[in-house]
């Protein structure tokens, strides 16, 4: 039996009982994060707790205890007996339940909160690497808002998983920004390079981490964006997020990126960031 977090208590999924009215279920309005454990222990639970407070104060979505979600993670690997191994934690938050309207409840009404823990197990080899199509970027303009409403990410993936990828790489404007569900890096003559921060890329925690991996190590790296016609030239290529870890890209649009094989710096990477999950607290 699963045992979840539903607003304010610890019962058995199945004892869920979600309103219609739910804003989240009606409107997509909420937010959401993914959070890893290794062996039992959280991975940047601060970061992602931080992430989760902007997205709330940009929806204007109030009266969440988030600080107090830490110790909800910890109870639901423990209810669950997660304490070992690697997990997932999943979390969510919406506006609450209220009738359907394109302006908020007035008044306010208490945010829905929900949040579930199970066993993680990687979908693909990071040894190897995946395959990776572009797709236009029909996204809404808040892209840095980690949001539920994510049908064009899960269109843009079925178009991937359709033509035989794993990823769909979002390009607008010429300039490929990202995943459908992670960050993206390119490495161009010796330096890496990733689209910067802005309203439509989201804030991946995995991809600061890296960021601060490539500083602390000396592999140069710049948030640069990589456009179209750079494709050809990109040595190696990865993916970054809570699920993929980093995931080397061998292909992109069916063209082999660096002999579609991972390369030297995605490798090293993958090891500082190895030796960065070993090394967490809970």
């Amino acid at each position: 039996m699963t045992t979840v977090y539903f607003n304010s208590r610890y019962l058995s999924k199945d004892e869920v009982r979600l309103s219609p009215d739910d804003r989240g279920f009606v409107l997509g309005d909420g937010v959401y994060e993914v959070i890893r454990t290794y062996d039992g222990r959280l991975f940047a639970l601060e970061a992602h707790l931080a992430r989760l407070r902007r997205g709330l104060r940009e929806l204007a979505i109030e009266g969440v205890d988030i600080d107090g979600l830490g110790e909800v993670c910890r109870e639901l690997l423990r209810r669950n007996d997660l304490g070992a191994g690697n997990a997932l934690l999943y979390l969510q938050v919406t506006r609450g339940v209220a009738p359907r309207t394109h302006f908020f409840p007035d008044p306010p009404v208490p945010a829905t909160v929900f949040m579930q823990a199970s066993r993680f197990a990687p979908r693909a080899d990071p040894a190897k690497g995946v395959q990776a199509i572009t797709v236009p970027d029909i996204r809404w303009a808040r892209c840095d808002i980690k949001t539920v409403q994510l049908v064009a990410n899960c269109l843009a993936n079925q178009r991937a998983r359709s033509a035989g990828a794993q990823e769909a790489l979002f390009v607008r404007d010429s300039a490929v920004l990202e995943g459908s569900y992670n960050s993206l890096f390119f490495v161009l003559e010796g330096e890496v390079r990733t689209a910067p921060k802005t309203n439509y890329i989201l804030p991946s925690i995995t991809r600061d981490i890296v960021l601060e991996l490539c500083r602390t190590s000396g592999i140069a790296a710049r948030e640069f964006p990589v456009f179209t016609h750079e494709l050809p030239r990109a040595t190696e290529a990865f993916l970054t997020g809570t699920t993929m870890e980093i995931m080397p890209i061998v292909g992109v649009d069916g063209l082999a990126v660096g002999g579609g094989k991972p390369g030297p710096v995605t490798r090293r990477i993958q090891e500082l960031f190895r030796s960065r999950t070993a090394g967490t607290g809970a």
